[in-house]
């Protein structure tokens, strides 16, 4: 019953308040370590063997050690009082969960593309995308959006709902450990995950565990995006025919499967610090991509991640029936 009432509650927290500007953030205090831990082991690993190592420690540190420390403050927090434990999950988890984060992001350059203000809204973009932003025009900006959209709707809102969802039949874990464990991998990823000089050596074992934790989760979402498009056997067979052409194991499929339910195309030709990188085209081109198909996108995670939700109280439940 308890573990019902705060994924209620934590998706309540996502869904009307998301992460306050200004408030203190999990992820916040992962990335000064990653930051602090990244820079010693450069300074001191020279070689790639070591280099290596020091990835191995610096993944197994984070992802243990946010678990760890997730696991400790509910602990306490419920020694104190039964319900400020419940709000303290609640919160933590809550803080897992980027639903609101997305939709925030998304919504803020539509509404400057909305004005005609293209120059803020490249600027906007450029807060929340790697690429280069300063040169796109309105279209490849709507392509930005909707990538954006639609590969962090699995490792921002439905992977770490599922670690949370699989923690609770976990004895003893509980839902806060594994998905803020996850919640660290996903970080880990973002900020050393780079096949790139100094992160090559040092990132590839980030890189490579949040792969596989993705996986599973990524998987179940193209399948439940599938079913709820009502043509389950057209996304499966778009995604069977692009998304294995795109090098990431994860970000294609989820990509990919909302590529075949819009009818639009992503993928193509984007910059990095100057540099093109050519990604594979994920989906057909039956319709362009405008900011309806953007909130499309949003509210179809939306409605997977409510489907998931449903289904998990309810086996949460069943027991007590």
């Amino acid at each position: 019953m308890t573990s019902a009432i705060v994924l209620i509650i934590a998706a309540l927290l996502d869904y009307l308040i998301g992460d306050p500007w200004g408030w203190p953030h999990p992820v916040q205090f992962m990335g000064w370590v990653i930051s602090r831990l990244t820079k010693f082991s450069l300074q001191l690993c020279q070689t790639s063997l070591t280099q290596r190592l020091a990835g191995i420690l610096l993944g197994i540190i984070l992802i243990i050690g946010s678990g760890v420390v997730g696991f400790l403050i509910v602990q306490t927090a419920r020694s104190i009082h039964p319900v400020l434990g419940i709000a303290v999950e609640s919160i933590l988890l809550a803080s897992c969960f980027a639903g609101r984060s997305l939709r925030t992001a998304a919504v803020t350059v539509l509404q400057s593309l909305a004005v005609g203000n293209l120059e803020e809204s490249r600027k906007i973009l450029s807060n929340y995308v790697g690429r280069d932003t300063q040169n796109l025009s309105e279209a490849e900006i709507l392509r930005a959006i909707l990538e954006t959209v639609t590969e962090n709707a699995t490792d921002g809102v439905m992977a770490p709902l599922f670690y949370a969802i699989i923690g609770v039949f976990v004895p003893v874990v509980g839902s806060i450990p594994l998905a803020l464990a996850y919640k660290a991998s996903s970080t880990l990823d973002s900020m050393v995950g780079y096949r790139e000089a100094p992160y090559t050596y040092l990132g590839w074992f980030s890189a490579r565990l949040e792969d596989y934790l993705t996986w599973l989760p990524c998987r179940l979402t193209v399948l439940t995006l599938a079913l709820l498009s009502g043509n389950p056997m057209h996304v499966w067979r778009i995604c069977r025919r692009d998304a294995i052409t795109d090098p990431s194991p994860n970000s294609g499929w989820s990509e990919c499967a909302y590529a075949a339910i819009l009818g639009v195309q992503m993928g193509g030709t984007n910059w990095y610090r100057g540099i093109a990188k050519h990604k594979p085209l994920l989906g057909d081109a039956i319709y362009p991509i405008t900011p309806n198909s953007i909130h499309k996108a949003l509210q179809l995670t939306r409605y997977c991640f409510l489907l998931w939700l449903g289904i998990a109280i309810a086996i949460f439940l069943l027991p007590n029936r």
